[in-house]
């Protein structure tokens, strides 16, 4: 595995460039023919279902970052950086052909790309939709508004989250998957090139954003306030249907295995940029604690409880569940702004046992149980909790309406 920070940090925008040109290739002279042969007759049911349900995001995904590029060019500082821009444009509207071309003729019946689209639709996640429509209104307010900390908002959106923490991840499942079958030649050998272009356009936004935050400091906490704003959109984004498992089985993985990878890649990139995963306190589910793959894990604990996600129904209040949001809350603690000396909160639940959290110069335990004496104590549902740590709803309103009370 390559890293990015070499990329980033060794290579000049015209070197990122040259890549460009020395790369390029054609998505309409893939062969595609053995590829329906093998769709048709060597893919199970399952895989072709799980097959599917990634090309359309793959596929929509793809034409909204086409579609949204233009004004991150614009706003670009430098000459070297709007032409690179430019050819990024390029390569995502070749990958929008690229895997439009295979479901129409692999996958369906010939559909041209509106049709597609307008087909495969049905695929997409409520993570999906709030993610990539915050990358089209971002677009949008750099097109009416450009400035530094915006750009930078949108590299960290485009670049970091989209490219680095969800596209990448999902190409390499499916390319583990078409290594070790040896099916659908054609899908694999795009797969590689659209993969290559990846890699040049990640070095290029871990590159550029880490330029933008030495040329203006206020683009660092912009960065960080967009990140608290999109990753339990980012997290949802591969919810699969019914959460049934075997949308990732079917093609030899698993959910944890992407989410890990995910993690994984998030924190290096930040890391190459210049920008300590530490300082997203608060951006839930992140914590700077642990292994990406525990990290992977409590984020699918709270996925799978209704704690992350679109909120539909109501959250599980399992042992499970509830101690992996209190050590989400544990973990997102900036203990620079904590008080000196021991600090306890205390939750009582009208409908949960009560729970507790300590801050101590650095250090921080949570627990189920009452604190013998309690700093702060906090009254309310275990739901109306849930939507307030979580960011669905904001504190003071719900201390204002009564949803939440507060003592101490």
């Amino acid at each position: 595995m390559s890293t990015h920070s070499n990329i980033a940090g060794d290579l000049s925008y015209t070197d990122l460039y040259a890549r460009w040109e020395r790369s390029n290739w054609s998505a309409t002279d893939i062969d595609f023919s053995t590829d329906r042969s093998h769709w048709e007759n060597d893919l199970s049911d399952e895989q072709r279902r799980a097959a599917l349900w990634i090309f359309a995001l793959f596929l929509h995904g793809e034409s909204v970052v086409a579609e949204t590029l233009s004004p991150f060019i614009g706003a670009a500082p430098k000459p070297e950086h709007k032409h690179f821009l430019a050819t990024q444009q390029v390569d995502e509207t070749r990958h929008t052909v690229f895997f439009s071309r295979f479901l129409e003729e692999v996958v369906g019946d010939g559909e041209q790309l509106v049709g597609t689209l307008a087909a495969t639709s049905r695929h997409l996640t409520w993570g999906f939709h709030k993610l990539f429509g915050r990358l089209e209104r971002l677009a949008d307010e750099l097109r009416r508004s450009p400035s530094l900390p915006r750009l930078a908002a949108g590299v960290m959106l485009y670049h970091i989250l989209v490219e680095a923490s969800l596209g990448q991840p999902g190409q390499r499942l499916l390319e583990s998957f078409l290594e070790d079958s040896g099916l659908l030649p054609g899908l694999h050998a795009g797969l590689q090139n659209v993969a290559r272009d990846e890699e040049r356009h990640i070095a290029f936004g871990v590159k550029l954003l880490a330029e933008l935050c030495d040329m203006d400091s206020s683009c660092e906490e912009a960065t960080v306030e967009l990140v608290r704003e999109a990753l339990p959109w980012l997290v949802s984004v591969a919810i699969p249907p019914g959460w049934d498992e075997s949308y990732y089985t079917a093609l030899g993985s698993t959910s944890l295995t992407l989410y890990e990878e995910a993690q994984r890649s998030f924190e290096s990139k930040l890391r190459a940029a210049g920008l300590p995963p530490e300082r997203l306190h608060g951006a839930v589910p992140w914590s700077a604690e642990g292994t990406p793959r525990e990290r992977a894990e409590r984020t699918l604990v709270l996925l799978k409880a209704n704690i992350l996600g679109p909120g539909e129904a109501p959250p599980s209040s399992d042992q499970q569940a509830v101690a992996a949001l209190f050590e989400t809350m544990r973990t997102s603690i900036d203990h620079r702004h904590a008080p000196p000396g021991a600090v306890t909160l205390q939750w009582q639940f009208t409908d949960l046992e009560p729970w507790q959290l300590t801050v101590d110069n650095g250090s921080s335990e949570a627990g189920p149980g009452a604190a013998a004496a309690a700093d702060v104590t906090f009254r309310c549902s275990y739901v109306d909790w849930v939507e307030v740590a979580v960011g669905r709803r904001r504190p003071l309103l719900a201390l204002l309406t009564g949803g939440l009370r507060a003592s101490g």
